[in-house]
């Protein structure tokens, strides 16, 4: 068990290595760094969503199902609750950058290539479902943080159409009426789905190039790092377990909590003239850091939950 982890582990450290390394010698440019993410976001992460539920479903899944959904609000409801308490003392500008990171982690780009290397195809259809409270969040309340008297319209319209939302409806359907796709188009999304995990962890590789770490280890980076990549995690492991949820449910919900600030982040303080330089430095350190500490909470979460 432990040998597969460390090797999952070894294979996603080296490619996010080799997406540094690509970076800074230039073969990835700023407009490559962004195409990237636009092939992630609009191309593999949707067909990856849809490939999560063609899967075969096991007896009872939909009592899991209803499960794994709502750990996913309550998770979301905690988050936003630790990230309007935690940050009181923050200046404004910082303040609004340490909330929406707390509220909106990098789950919806890295969650699918986790959840899925460390528990199975069944660990991938449980992250498409956690996942989808949390781009609602993500794109409500979290953009809140930053902008006030906003159109509700945009808003609701940006998540009920946001590429992975909609793959996420295509999906549903597909599982709730047990419908069978054609071969070849089965077979194109399961290719651009298996590009997930290398793809994004080359892209994780290139949001660390060029940093100068010295500079990004501040008092509040770290306190936000501890929130984000511990606090929030454990919370989650222990509501689980006291509750006695689903092993695997516990395990993903767990796993995606402990994922690094959204780049999001860094975009959405540009837009609104909030702290900038915070937000980068809170995007790079935690994702920095999530190298040593996913690994730590996987092997964690297979041996606590003996799985």
């Amino acid at each position: 068990m432990f040998s597969g982890l460390y090797r999952l582990m070894g294979m996603m450290l080296l490619l996010i290595i080799s997406g540094f390394l690509m970076r800074e010698k230039g073969i990835i440019t700023d407009a490559g760094k962004k195409c990237l993410t636009d092939i992630i976001l609009y191309a593999v992460l949707p067909c990856n969503i849809i490939k999560a539920f063609s899967a075969d479903l096991a007896e009872g899944f939909w009592g899991k199902f209803l499960q794994v959904f709502i750990a996913a609000v309550l998770v979301q409801v905690l988050s936003l609750m630790v990230a309007r308490f935690m940050y009181r003392r923050m200046p404004s500008g910082e303040k609004e950058v340490y909330q929406y990171g707390t509220a909106c982690p990098n789950s919806g780009f890295m969650g699918n290539p986790l959840a899925e290397g460390v528990f199975g195809q069944a660990g991938l259809l449980y992250a498409a479902v956690f996942l989808i409270p949390q781009r609602v969040v993500m794109w409500t309340a979290g953009v809140s943080y930053f902008q006030k008297g906003q159109d509700k319209r945009k808003i609701y319209r940006k998540v009920l159409l946001h590429p992975c939302m909609f793959a996420t409806y295509i999906g549903l359907i597909i599982m709730a009426f047990r419908i069978s796709l054609p071969g070849v188009i089965k077979d194109t999304i399961i290719s651009l789905s298996n590009c997930c995990t290398a793809l994004t962890m080359v892209y994780i590789g290139t949001v660390l190039s060029g940093v100068d770490f010295k500079g990004i280890m501040g008092k509040n980076q770290i306190y936000f790092a501890w929130i984000r990549l511990v606090m929030i995690p454990l919370l989650v492991f222990t509501g689980g377990r006291i509750a006695g949820a689903d092993k695997l449910a516990v395990g993903v919900c767990t796993l995606l909590s402990a994922t690094p600030a959204g780049s999001t982040t860094s975009i959405l303080a540009a837009k609104y003239e909030a702290d900038e330089v915070a937000a980068a430095k809170s995007v790079v350190f935690t994702t920095a850091l999530c190298v040593i500490t996913i690994p730590l909470w996987s092997a964690f979460l297979l041996n606590g939950l003996n799985m």
